[in-house]
């Protein structure tokens, strides 16, 4: 399928052929008929996108402190790594489309196929011949409107949540700065709500067309007239209230707002404008100054917008869906006129055209740019990348389910290390990611479908780096054909995937390892060659000052990520496994703050363990830290020698009176050297890590999930 998409490193931009993306649980596959390009974000991304490092960086200042703390907790080169492979992501384009519903996810049933439906938001409705949206994006089109104007669903939303936000009533005087796109929908609404629009541009034209869609007045915001004319219009009193909807890193427009506002009178902020703001206009007049966000409640929720949980009526009247019904009902009634506002339409293959004109490299008056598609889209889940090449007996045919940005940056540079496998095929959900790592690294093809990569019978081996709840079941999948199997940490989110795990390991007979890739630093071998010669138990303590994560990322969705404690500290309980040379046999935890913490509180943990040779780990995880402190601190003693390892950059040995230091020139956390064992084991027919020892340390992270709920010690299961 085709899909416009952009490289943010170089702001290069490609109508791309991806494979069609998969259909999730709780979303809708919509193969698209017209998608709105937005003139304002779309160039505004793609302007940020084509400036230098140091331009990006003077943009957002707030990814440069981010960097710099990398710098310091991981060092220059992972951070250098880090960087490049971000801003190397492609980014697709387009948050605002209307198509045919080919496919209902499960918990999507109000829906159904052959629906035409209008679709929001940023990396789902895309300018893409095929979309994967949650169903609270989507709304049914009314009959009689057509997918051209279904497709302003998004920026008809922004401009109503807006109006909402102006809190206008009937018979008030609203004044509305910046005719383009955003500024003449909401005139339309304002007039649709019986307020008196006055529109102000720097265009002529633009005016004009206001005026002819419901304006009652409207002047030039450069004319020395423009004060005297809102004057009059308002009978001496000012605005009620000033929606600003123009686009400008100029703070003019606040000014002005200011300027023609009466007293006590209401500004909202819709489009991107300066913010310097002149307090003596403010406190003279007693305004109130309101930022609008986006489409309305329920943006950047999670929870509402991808986990499709509804807000009752009775606290949240107009959240973003009732708002993309509310807009495409002022379309069907003919309160909000389009046709004089789409000046394009554009076939999605010839979309370059509609950049060039929106970048102003052709020379073309322009306000709505649509993309067209075909009534048919290819429904192709795997493109190739490259011609097949003969895998021989020497290379291990590779097969890689999940491109996303640790994959990219960590784990495909070090598979690319391994002599001896050879990439065949990648695969990832959106089929965007997919595709361009696929390229990048070397596979033969790409697809959006991981059965692609089990029915491929040229593949050996395969690398599952997917998200975690996805990582049992596609591991017991892969070992159930006959695969060796590379997944990435955790193995398993509960018991009973773990157990299905178990059961196809039984009866696969291949090599499985699990992503827990700090046993495999120099570091730690270092450290545990210290203890090699004593029978002694070992005392570890082993401190991680991890940092907060939202509580709306995916980590911490319980069915999703797990959370912490399952994605994160199995992680620092299989270290200590390693270092003993013991399983986990009891475990106790605790969270700090208590009842009614915060977040970053609650995901603190402190554990200790104890094992069966005796031994005892004390793991502090620490989510309530300064990131530019160093993240991870280890110190292991036992049989009169300690050894300690910061951040595993640098080791500190202690024995008989005397002291050992050992750095490597950065960071080394074992990433390329487990992979190289893999590898190494399929290659001898043995297990790297043995399964007894993978299970106990999945089953001791299950464990400290249910002290933490019972308050209690808790017994490790064992196979």
């Amino acid at each position: 399928m085709l899909s416009v998409v952009e490289n943010f490193k170089s702001g290069k931009l490609e109508v791309a052929d991806l494979p069609a993306p998969l259909c999730r649980a709780g979303y809708l596959l919509v193969a698209n008929r017209a998608s709105l390009v937005s003139a304002g974000t779309e160039r505004a991304a793609i302007e940020l996108a084509q400036k230098s490092l140091a331009g990006k960086a003077v943009a957002r200042p707030d990814l440069v402190r981010q960097v710099i703390n990398k710098v310091k907790r991981d060092g220059l080169a992972a951070t250098i790594q880090a960087v490049r492979s971000r801003l190397d992501t492609p980014i697709p384009l387009g948050y605002s489309s209307a198509g045919v519903v080919i496919e209902v996810g499960e918990g999507a049933s109000e829906f159904t196929i052959g629906d035409r439906v209008a679709c929001a938001g940023a990396k789902y409705a895309t300018h893409s011949e095929v979309v994967c949206v949650p169903k609270n994006l989507c709304v049914k089109i009314p009959e009689g409107v057509a997918f051209e104007d279904a497709c302003y669903v998004t920026l008809g939303s922004i401009a109503m949540h807006g109006v909402r936000q102006a809190q206008m009533s009937l018979g008030e005087s609203a004044a509305v700065i910046g005719c383009g796109l955003l500024g003449l929908l909401t005139v339309q609404i304002l007039s649709a709500s019986g307020v008196k629009v006055f529109a102000i541009d720097i265009d002529e034209k633009k005016l004009s067309l206001a005026k002819s869609l419901g304006a009652s007045g409207g002047y030039l915001s450069t004319s020395a007239e423009l004060a005297n004319r809102a004057s009059d219009f308002t009978s001496g009193q000012g605005f009620d209230a000033v929606l600003i909807t123009a686009a400008t890193s100029s703070s003019e427009p606040i000014r002005l707002a200011s300027a023609v506002s009466r007293d006590r009178g209401r500004i909202v902020v819709v489009g991107d404008v300066g913010m310097e703001i002149r307090r003596r206009q403010f406190y003279d007049k007693e305004l109130t100054l309101t930022v609008s966000r986006s489409y309305g409640p329920g943006r950047y929720d999670p929870n509402y917008e991808e986990r499709g949980v509804e807000y009752p009526i009775g606290y949240v009247r107009w959240h973003e869906r009732k708002n993309f019904e509310e807009f495409l009902s002022l379309i069907a009634s003919g309160k909000v006129n389009l046709k004089s506002i789409t000046t394009h339409q554009i076939p999605i293959a010839e979309a370059a055209t509609a950049y060039d004109m929106i970048l102003g490299k052709a020379k073309e008056i322009f306000i709505g740019v649509v993309l067209s598609y075909s009534d048919a889209p290819a429904m192709s889940r795997r493109v190739s990348l490259r011609e097949a090449s003969v895998t021989g007996e020497e290379k291990t045919g590779v097969g890689f389910i999940g491109a996303g940005a640790f994959a990219s940056s960590v784990l495909l540079p070090a598979l690319g290390k391994v002599k001896t496998a050879a990439p065949i095929a990648i695969a990832s959900a959106g089929g965007l990611s997919a595709r361009h790592a696929g390229k990048k690294f070397g596979f033969e093809y790409a697809a959006s479908d991981y059965g692609e990569v089990l029915k491929d019978k040229n593949i050996t081996a395969i690398v599952i780096a997917t998200r975690h709840n996805l990582h049992a079941r596609q591991a017991a999948m892969a070992l159930s054909t006959g695969r060796h199997v590379f997944v990435e940490k955790p193995l398993a989110l509960d018991m009973e995937g773990l157990e299905e795990v178990r059961k196809a390991y039984n009866a696969a007979h291949k090599v499985l390892m699990v992503g827990f890739n700090r046993r495999w630093s120099p570091h730690a071998a270092a450290a545990r060659s210290l203890f090699a010669g004593t029978t002694r138990p070992l005392t570890i303590n082993y401190r991680v000052n991890a940092g907060a994560i939202g509580q709306e990322s995916w980590v911490q969705d319980a069915t999703e990520g797990g959370g912490r404690v399952l994605g994160e500290v199995c992680h620092f309980i299989d270290f200590a496994a390693f270092m003993t040379g013991a399983l986990p046999q009891t475990v106790f935890a605790m969270r700090t703050g208590g009842a009614g913490a915060l977040a970053a509180d609650a995901d603190s943990v402190v554990v200790t363990i104890g094992f069966s040779d005796g031994s005892a780990a004390s793991i502090v995880y620490v989510a309530s830290g300064d990131t530019s402190f160093s993240k991870e601190r280890i110190e292991i003693s036992g049989g009169s020698a300690t050894a300690v390892i910061e951040d595993f950059r640098k080791t500190l040995l202690y024995f008989d009176g005397t002291s050992k230091q050992t750095r490597t020139l950065s960071q080394d956390k074992g990433h390329e050297k487990e992979l190289a064992a893999f590898f190494e084991g399929i290659k001898y027919g043995r297990q790297p890590v043995s399964f007894e020892e993978i299970y106990a340390v999945s089953a001791a992270t299950f464990a400290v999930e249910e002290s933490l709920a019972l308050g209690r010690p808790v017994t490790v299961a064992r196979i």
